[in-house]
Formats: structure tokens, sequence, C-alpha cells
């Protein structure tokens, strides 16, 4: 049965980006089908004592009725900086209904759940429309200056076409030489997959290929190129309309940093209050690694060096002559906690106001493995790498059931079980709804990262295309961890650093899959909808879904599926039709896969074959103007 529809799309919220105590109209979308209401409005809850408003039937010129769904209008006053709202609906037989984000239910929902308005400053709009593609900077490129460099002494060399090593000590010392020009000198590649935002793991000098254990956040690494060779990264990114971002460990640097050193070498140094130190010589480390030790951001001195004012590590690298577009903070769950210790929403806070001072069109997202919604409500971070919402539900609906990445642990993802279409959508559902909806807009859909296995290694056959469609189409910045659009497999976080293939782009194996995220890439770029617009789940079955973006100027209706599949669509779901030509889903936007739509009566179906994945585009949703 077609249910009640709400979000925080432009179609049902006035302004996403309202100011502390500015009134928001709210709009609810009821099908006729759903039973006459005798009240509707929204219940909030500001200064945590339940606040009702009533809303008001909205007509149209037409008159009330508007593709076979009323429309609801309600004001809400947005009273704190995160304001939750949630429908009440009275039907006229008496029965009584909520509807927040985990959709309609007949008792009392959470607070957790609720929508959100947020009064906080917002993500910039650029953050929304991006593709996002990172970079491990060891293994993407060699220019020919690497040739030149001397190693450090902890490093192993290798050649880029030696296998990674998976063992201690290669497994963190393994060096290839990939350096910034050698990124600079790749951007036509990333220009043509589509991409527009480009995420750097670490550059700062470390001990390790990953330096994440920084020994300065004062310069960038020699190996890679120093500050000259990211300063002339950022400027030919940016003259090709790609944006850079970089990362920043804020919950430890690494035990050779001058910091850590300065502290164990002098017990009057400043930088002792950076850590915590015991006195035998002890400290606390990021999971217990004697190599990573955790800062205590009790120190004034170490935020005033590290993440507030002008004179910041995070300021430094966002002004000229560096310009970064903004930064990834690893382990943001873990920042400032220890124990009873609490310190996280002052550093990231502190974070975002520099940024906001130094640049405000500049982006944060935080890393949090695990759920991430009560640290990402808006006060900081823009959007989360997080791996709840989007990375394992897609993993336990897409990948061979009984596969290692199916049943075995790993790091981010751990235990991954095996997933029917409903529970995806479910699960997806859940840990979304604890997000407000523009930070969901800047959230990652990552199929993988550095940490990961790459999802191609266990993959039901024919579904890489299928995943990333969902990656592009659902709402989130879709995420390419190099290497996957040439198909590139892992069984753990570092078998997934493999040096890139260049020379491989032809191949009968690569050259597919490369035109497959060109041509999804597409999609997401030239179909704003799919940045911004609203979503409703359409049918869900156990190996297939359809959905639809909407917005007042244009939708796109989605399908995929991991088998031979057929979904039934009451027609009068998509009230886009009503006024379309019969032929309106005649021509695809893409199509990966055999699909057929057919029509039975007042039911549209879509069928597959097999694997695929399928969009078409679709008029504007027929509704009352602002």
């Amino acid at each position: 049965m077609l249910t009640p529809h709400h979000d925080g799309s432009p179609l049902h919220v006035s302004t996403a980006t309202p100011e502390l105590g500015e009134v928001v109209r709210v709009r609810l979308r009821v099908p006729h089908a759903f039973g006459p209401l005798a009240w509707a409005g929204t219940r909030s809850n500001p200064n945590h004592e339940p606040r009702f408003s009533e809303a008001r039937r909205v007509e149209s010129p037409a008159g009330r009725s508007i593709g076979g769904w009323d429309w609801w209008e309600a004001e809400v006053e947005v009273e704190n900086p995160e304001h939750g709202y949630r429908w009440l609906l009275v039907g006229e037989d008496g029965r009584q209904r909520w509807l927040n984000q985990l959709g309609l239910s007949a008792i009392e929902t959470r607070d957790q759940d609720d929508f959100r308005l947020v009064a906080h400053p917002p993500a910039p709009e650029w953050a929304a429309e991006s593709v996002l593609y990172q970079v491990f900077p060891d293994r993407f490129a060699r220019s020919d200056a690497a040739d030149s460099r001397e190693l450090p002494a902890w490093a192993i060399p290798a050649e880029w076409s030696d296998p990674v090593d998976p063992e201690p000590p290669g497994r963190s010392q393994q060096v290839y030489g990939g350096d910034l020009d050698g990124v600079r000198e790749r951007l036509d590649h990333l220009e043509a997959l589509g991409v527009n935002l480009l995420y750097l793991t670490p550059v700062f000098p470390g001990r390790s290929n990953h330096r994440y254990d920084a020994t300065t956040f004062d310069r960038v690494d020699d190996l890679l190129g120093g500050d000259e060779a990211l300063v002339r990264l950022v400027e030919a990114a940016h003259a090709r309309g790609i944006r850079v971002i970089g990362d920043l460990t804020s919950n430890h640097s690494g035990d050779a940093h001058e910091w850590s050193q300065a502290a164990k070498a002098d017990l009057s140094a400043p930088e002792r209050e950076f850590y915590y130190l015991r006195d035998d010589g002890s400290y606390e480390s990021w999971l217990g690694v004697p190599s990573l030790p955790k800062f205590d951001w009790s120190s004034a001195e170490l935020r005033r060096r590290f993440i507030e004012g002008p004179d910041s590590v995070v300021a430094r690298y966002l002004k000229a002559p560096f310009g970064l577009d903004g930064w990834r903070i690893d382990v943001a769950n873990m920042t400032g906690r220890l124990g009873s210790v609490d310190l996280n929403a002052e550093v990231r806070r502190t974070i975002r106001r520099t940024m906001l001072e130094v640049n405000p069109d500049t982006v944060l997202l935080g890393e949090s493995t695990n759920d991430a919604a009560s640290d990402f409500q808006g006060d900081a971070w823009h959007g989360a790498m997080t791996y709840t919402p989007f990375t394992r539900p897609l993993w336990g609906w897409l990948q061979q059931p009984g596969s290692p990445a199916g049943g075995g642990i790993g790091f981010a993802l751990g235990r991954v079980p095996t997933l029917t279409g409903p529970e995806f959508v479910e699960t997806h559902r859940r840990f979304a709804a604890g997000f407000p909806w523009r930070t969901r807009l800047a959230t990652m859909n990552a199929l993988d990262t550095h940490d990961t296995p790459r999802f191609a290694t266990h993959a039901r056959p024919g579904t890489p295309p299928v995943a990333f469609g969902l990656a592009v189409a659902l709402p989130g910045l879709p995420v390419v961890w190099a290497g996957d659009e040439f198909g590139l497999t892992g069984v753990d976080g570092e078998a997934s650093r493999t040096p890139m293939p260049w020379g491989s782009e032809g191949g009968p194996a690569v050259a597919p899959m490369l035109e497959a995220y060109r041509a999804l890439i597409g999609l997401r770029r030239s179909n704003h909808v799919l940045a911004t617009g609203g979503l409703r789940w359409l049918a869900v079955g156990d190996d297939a879904v359809a959905f639809v973006r909407e917005s007042a100027d244009a939708s796109v209706l989605v399908l995929a599926a991991r088998d031979a599949a057929r979904l039934e669509l009451d027609e009068a779901a998509l009230p886009q039709l009503q006024h379309a030509s019969p032929e309106a889903l005649a021509e695809r936007l893409v199509a990966f896969g055999s699909v057929r739509v057919e029509s039975s009566g007042d039911t549209m179906i879509l069928a597959s074959d097999g694997p695929a994945f399928a969009a078409w585009r679709l008029p504007g949703v027929p509704g009352p103007e602002w």
C-alpha cells in the first residue's frame, strides 16, 4: 500500500539552511489510497518539551489533489541548533500514525529517528555535487623525480610490479615511490572518469607507507615531492575543476613526531601535556599500538598549534599557497575520548570554527567506523566516512554468500552477514535515519576504502556496476577508491593498497569496468536530482530494489538487481507519469544487464534477467509551489 512521505529535500522543506529562530515550512505528501485525514501536523521537541504544529492542506491551482496525492504543510520554528520533528497523522477513522525517518509507525517513535532541521553553518553547496576519488599516494603513480630520491632507513623499496607484502615489516614499510607529481600527471584519468573531488590520504612525513604516524605536520613529506609538489597538484586539479582535500590524524601522532619526542625528552616541555604520558614512561596509544601515541585534547597549547586559529595546522594548508578544499579527519570517532573523558565535541567544533574563519568554502568529513549518528548532527562534520548506512548493508546484499567477506572479520567492516533486499533497505534506512538530511548528502557512499577488502574480491558475478550504481544514485557522496575502476581485488585493507595498473586500461577485463564507472559518474554529474533530490523507496524484493530520487524539476527512477527479479509498482506511486507520454520510460539514462519495463492495468513491472542496474529520467513531481 502507498504510504505518506516526507524527507529533507527541497520538495518537502522550504530551506535546508535555517537560522536559529527561523520558521521553516515543511510538507507531507499523502496518497489517496492511505485514506482521508481528520488532522495532520508535526510534533517537535524544543528544549526537550513536546510542541505540536497543526498542518493545513495545500491546494494546487487545479484543486487540492495533485496526481492522486494530497499535500499538507506545517510551520516549524527552529528553536534549537539541531531541531527534530516528526509527523502525526490522525485518520477520519480515529487511527493515529507517526511518520519519521524510519517510515510510518502505529506506536510512539524515538526522538533519535526524527527528521531534523539544523541551524549550524552548512556545508558548501559544492559538497553534495561531488564525486570523490580516494588516493593512497605511495601506490597511485610515480613521477620521474621519484627515482632520484633516497629512501629513509625504515623503508623497504619495491618495484611497481612487485606484489604487496601483507606481513610486517613490509605491511607498513614497503614503499613503491608514488608521489604527488605522479598524481598530478594522472589528472587526465580523473577528469575522464568525471570525478571532481580528490581525497589524499596523509601527505606528512611518517615512518610508514600510510603516513598515519606523522613525524611532523609542518611540511609535506619529501618522498612525495615536498610542499611544492602539493601546491602544484592542487593548482593543476583546480584548473580542471577538481577540488582536493587532505587527511589529518586528530586522535594521535607517530611516536617519532617532534611533539612526542620533545614530551619524552623533557619533563618540563609544553608538549608533555599533548599526550597521556605516565611517570613510568608508558603512554596511551591508538588501540594499544605503541607507534601511535594518543593526543590529550585538554591541552590548550595542543589546540592552539593544531586546530585553533589562523596559525594552526588545520588552517595552514587551507590557505595559500596550498589551498586545500577541506579535510577528512582520521579516527574522528575516538578523538578526544578516553574513559570518562569526552572532548570530542569541543575538538570537532574548534576544527570547523577555524575552517570557517580561514575559508568557509571548505568541507569537513569525519571518519567513524560504526554508528556515527550521535557525532554527526551538523555542529561540525559535514559528512561521515562511515560504513553502517551504506557499505556494510551493500556488502551483505551483493557479496557471494559464504565468502570470507560475508562471514570474516575485517578492519572497518567487521563481520558482514548475508542480507536479503528488504534487510539491505531496512539496515540502510535504520542507520541513515540518525543523520540530518543535509548530513546524509555529504556522507560517503563507499564500496570500499584503503581500510577494507576490495568490493570486487567476493562480489556476486555481475554486481560491481550494480554496487557503484547505488553509490551514485542514493543520497551521499559516491566514492571511488583508486583502482576500483580497474576491477582490482584485495582480501583486506593492506592487500587493497595495490599499485595502480597503468597501461591496462584497454585490456578486455579493465575496459568495460572503466566504461561502467565513467557512465555511472556521468549519470550522477548530469542529473542534479541525484545530488540533492528526495528519496522514496517504491518496491523491495529479495533480489531487487527500486526507488526514485525526486525534485520539482526532474526525477530519476532506479532499479538495482543482484539476480533475475520482478518488481511490481502501483502506477499511482509515480505521479510524475500522470501527464507523461507512454514512452516516458522507453529511453534509459543508463542500463547494465537486461532490464524490461512492462505495464499491466494500474501496475508497472520492472524486471531483470540477472544482475542489473538501470535508471530512467522522469518529469519532476507535480506539487504546489512554495
